[in-house]
């Protein structure tokens, strides 16, 4: 619960908070009259503001407050590089983060926002929070991340190698905005069209992409509900349903196939909230549970398609010795590698604070086998 005082009285209300943030132990109430340098000292010391006013002036202050936390910063004598530089970006994000999340908004029951100017945001909070029968607090922030969600999962993203079709990513499924993997598993060599298994499917992209390619049956996993119905819309959708079975599991399906495809998450790094999931994979977990049990899995004469960016060789987070140590410890060899630069604007962004791991970023796809 989120505890404040307004108007001569104690008053409190439910907390949500996507990212599994804490309610903030100071509030005070905030309207129209609020300056941005005051809400920026407030919120970079702790307090939290309770928004009264009008909605679009909240969203202006907030993004007020964004570029006072984005002026640049007196350069260090020595320039981080690698590990130091990884670990220093996600400090400061989330330093960032937290201060910008202290703006709150009210909601009444069923998800309406009672404030001047303020959009219907019914929809998009449904699809990520599901139905709400009771008054709660959110930040801002983290309702404007709900709205772009909803309408990127409205608008979907085009598939070059659907033949341009569109996948919707739900609000907490990774989207597959980053093509270049998906290109892979379009032009790799089948090593056999009967069946395939695709561990982690997510939006289910890979999944549509093999049957498209002629696959006859695909087993499509993953542990997250949300993915599970993100996919199962989106196969619908596609027009190749029929030949996905979609399972809840960890990693791998009963049985063997020829095929089976993995895009884990690329970097060896602890999420700080449940939506960075799809991005950092602790000590590698899944990337080792999938290595590990590949063997058991593949028909003879099989491989195993890992999709992995080297982003974290890059900054110094995971060898390469060491990925090529987990394929002999696992009694898999190489086939084959294939190789794609990345064409995401960061790539070559000189002003990121990872430009330098960024622009020499390769994703690849390991066709492995049996050793």
């Amino acid at each position: 619960m989120l505890h404040w005082h307004e108007d001569d009285a104690d008053r409190s209300a439910r907390w949500r908070s996507e990212s599994g943030a804490a309610p903030p132990r100071r509030v005070v109430v905030a309207d129209d009259r609020m300056q941005a340098d005051t809400a920026f000292r407030m919120a970079s010391e702790g307090t939290a503001l309770l928004w009264r006013g009008d909605f679009q002036n909240a969203r202006q202050l907030l993004q007020a407050m964004a570029r006072r936390a984005d002026r640049p910063k007196r350069r260090p004598k020595a320039v981080p590089e690698g590990v130091q530089a990884f670990h220093l970006h996600r400090q400061a994000r989330a330093q960032r983060a937290r201060m910008l999340g202290m703006l709150l908004i009210p909601f009444d029951a069923g998800h309406v926002v009672a404030l001047r100017r303020a959009p219907d945001v019914q929809e998009a909070c449904t699809e990520a929070y599901g139905p709400s029968d009771e008054p709660y607090v959110a930040s801002l922030r983290e309702l404007l991340g709900l709205i772009g969600a909803h309408e990127w999962r409205a608008k979907g993203v085009p598939i070059p190698a659907l033949g341009g079709d569109r996948v919707h990513p739900h609000y907490g499924v990774f989207s597959p905005v980053r093509g270049e993997y998906v290109d892979l598993v379009a032009e790799a060599p089948l090593p056999a069209t009967t069946r395939a298994f695709d561990i982690g499917t997510g939006t289910g992209v890979l999944s549509a992409v093999l049957v498209r390619r002629g696959v006859a049956q695909v087993v499509a996993t993953d542990l997250d509900p949300r993915a599970l119905a993100c996919a199962q819309e989106n196969f619908d959708r596609l027009g190749v349903a029929d030949h996905i079975e979609l399972l809840q599991t960890d990693l791998f399906p009963p049985g063997r196939a020829p095929l089976v495809v993995c895009n884990p998450p690329w970097v060896p790094a602890k999420p700080s909230s449940p939506l960075e999931h799809a991005v950092y994979d602790p000590d590698s977990r899944m990337l080792r549970g999938f290595l590990a049990g590949l063997p058991d899995h593949l028909e003879p004469g099989g491989e195993g398609w890992l999709i992995l960016s080297d982003l974290a060789e890059h900054l110094g987070l995971r060898p390469r010795a060491d990925l090529l140590a987990l394929f002999d410890a696992a009694g898999l060899r190489v086939v084959d590698r294939m190789d794609v630069k990345p064409v995401h604007p960061k790539a070559a962004d000189t002003t990121d604070a990872l430009y330098s791991a960024r622009a020499a970023e390769t994703t690849s796809l390991w066709r492995l086998a049996a050793a």
